[in-house]
């Protein structure tokens, strides 16, 4: 983290000087809202976002336990320097430098005393700011990044939470500080510079979904989410028999789960899958049609046709044809 940066968000707040002189307890009125309709425990968005934002920032109040709360917003904890404890659902989390963590409206948190030198930014969200990031992360299907999103925004989901280990992931480290900088500046066009490189930050979270941590309570989260990874590495062998085995487990319980999480079955997602893969070949290469029919996974080059018309309403060749000159009319 650019040293800078950390200077700005390491100085003692009034609200921690309280604490440091002897305030044991937060203060509530920062943070609920008696007249709101909300819980006693849960915190409100009207308190802790400025008004008419989506989106907004806070450094992290340290030298004082934070005792069980819900939020009515989505929030994430990124962790600047040192260290912080959160029991989420009760389950123990260690929140490390660069790690990143992604709480529901559901989850029921706690915070242990952080040290002055363990600096970490809360990102308070309101379920709308991801309509309009979601259209920036691109136009095609994307069953894994949907997933992870309902993970944070719907109320039925089993697991309440996402943790991030990615303190090693350079380019995520850098999306971090520079939309930790933008909303500390508060620049022009800042919002729709926090949209963009929020959008940014999930794509590149997608690319590694194997350093996510769920619920241990979650077991059919953890499930979904192995057979979304296996679909996006495996799409052109993959099989719901081949993943079953794998897991020991049989197909009907693993068919239901999904259907029940994503609101499609196995063939669904691998299809979807698949024809966005086709169309990012046929948009972005010359190659022939029946040879990306086959690099996806279908080797009757006749039933890709017919599938994908099926679903596009155009053939492979007039869909290439319309993106090239959508891309001529439309230069980067």
């Amino acid at each position: 983290m650019n040293k800078e940066l950390i200077e700005k968000l390491s100085p003692i707040t009034e609200e921690e000087q309280e604490h440091l002189d002897g305030k044991t307890t937060i203060n509530r009125a920062l943070y609920y809202s008696k007249d709101s309709g909300s819980s006693s425990d849960e915190v409100d968005s009207a308190r802790v976002l400025k008004n008419g934002r989506l989106i907004d920032m806070r450094p992290h109040v340290r030298f004082v336990h934070f005792p069980k709360h819900t939020h009515n917003y989505v929030e994430f904890i990124y962790m600047v320097k040192g260290s912080t404890t959160h029991i989420v659902d009760n389950q123990e989390i260690v929140l490390k430098e660069g790690d990143l963590l992604f709480l529901n409206q559901h989850a029921i948190q706690e915070i242990r005393p952080a040290g002055k030198n363990d600096i970490a930014v809360n990102f308070m969200i309101l379920p709308e700011f991801f309509d309009v990031v979601l259209p920036m992360m691109g136009n095609e299907t994307n069953s894994l990044r949907d997933f992870l999103v309902s993970c944070l925004t719907k109320k039925d989901m089993v697991g309440n939470f996402l943790y991030f280990n990615v303190s090693g992931v350079l380019p995520i480290q850098n999306l971090m500080e520079n939309l930790i900088w933008n909303m500390l500046e508060a620049e022009r066009n800042s919002r729709t510079l926090n949209q963009i490189t929020v959008g940014l930050l999930f794509l590149n979270l997608m690319n590694h979904t194997d350093l996510i941590n769920v619920s241990q309570n979650s077991y059919e989260q953890e499930l979904v989410l192995d057979v979304l990874r296996y679909i996006d590495t495996n799409y052109k062998e993959a099989s719901l028999k081949d993943f079953a085995q794998q897991k020991n487990m049989d197909i009907y319980t693993i068919s239901r789960i999904l259907k029940q999480s994503t609101g499609k079955n196995f063939k669904e997602l691998l299809q979807s899958k698949r024809l966005d893969r086709a169309c990012m070949l046929l948009s972005r290469t010359n190659a022939p049609i029946a040879d990306i029919a086959d690099s996806v996974g279908y080797d009757n080059t006749s039933f890709f046709h017919r599938l994908f018309r099926r679903i596009y309403g155009c053939s492979p060749r007039e869909y290439r044809l319309a993106e090239k000159t959508q891309s001529f009319t439309h230069p980067l």
